[in-house]
């Protein structure tokens, strides 16, 4: 079995990579939760590149239900047909597999990623367990069976917007994505900005933490946000001196107007 180590693109806690080896090698779903912008999402894609295998993403919505990863049965289609003369008796081909289940039918093992499951209906992962279980479902249209040719590496991310049921969460491996560290997040920089100067991320990693630490805060910003604070800083060659007294561009940081108030009457912003 191939082996999680992280990439030059992602990096990863020893906690994290064992956790992700340690889902694979019991072939039970990988359920990751952590704040927004802690690089859930990413990870899905970093461990599909480092173990050169495909991923299938399947973004869960509010109206998601389960069905929709299984398939569809495309009723009027073939009723449209059905009305224009065409021969409408291979139901095979009013099939369409969602995203379970082109990951069932891959002839190579691939990654599934389920993203953001606590963003659907209470109900929904239960209604995953027999075929995340079994790997494998039924289309009673055509009495077809779909199995899983290769068990696809199934990682699932919540936001913790929902509990999620005690039966779903005992067939996963479970990790939370901690916030990073100062000096991990200064790996995190180094591999998105690897020709940033040292002191120019220093210091801007001083003034990111320092706001983070700001009790009255309602939305911290993410590491996504942080990586586009210093994008923006470094198009607008703005000077480490103006960092350091003030909050240049907050609102690449900031999403609420209340937090934005509050960095201006502590530091000033534009």
């Amino acid at each position: 079995m191939n082996y999680f180590e992280g990439s030059s693109s992602y990096v990863a806690s020893e906690d994290l990579m064992r956790s992700v080896n340690i889902a694979m090698a019991l072939e039970k779903p990988l359920l990751i939760k952590g704040e927004p912008g802690t690089g859930k999402t990413m990870l899905a894609q970093a461990v599909a590149d480092a173990l050169g295998m495909e991923l299938v993403i399947w973004n869960i919505k509010s109206t998601t239900k389960a069905q929709d990863g299984l398939y569809v049965y495309d009723t009027v289609q073939r009723l449209y047909d059905s009305q224009f003369g065409e021969s409408v008796s291979d139901i095979h081909k009013y099939i369409k597999l969602g995203k379970l289940g082109e990951a069932f039918r891959s002839e190579k093992k691939v990654i599934l990623l389920i993203d953001e499951i606590d963003k659907a209906d209470l109900e929904f992962p239960n209604d995953l367990l027999w075929e995340l279980d079994r790997m494998e479902f039924y289309i009673p249209e055509t009495q077809e069976t779909v199995k899983a040719k290769q068990r696809p590496v199934v990682i699932i991310t919540s936001n913790a917007e929902k509990e999620l049921p005690d039966a779903f969460l005992r067939r996963c491996i479970f990790h939370y994505i901690a916030f990073p560290n100062e000096q991990m997040m200064a790996d995190i920089v180094q591999a998105h900005y690897p020709d940033l100067e040292r002191d120019f991320c220093e210091q801007v990693l001083r003034a990111f933490y320092r706001i983070r630490e700001v009790g009255s805060i309602q939305k911290k910003p993410s590491t996504s946000e942080l990586l586009d604070w210093i994008q923006a800083l470094r198009i607008t060659g703005v000077s480490l001196e103006s960092v350091e007294r003030e909050v240049p561009f907050s609102g690449v940081l900031m999403k609420k107007n209340e937090d934005l108030d509050t960095l201006s009457k502590r530091w000033g912003h534009r």
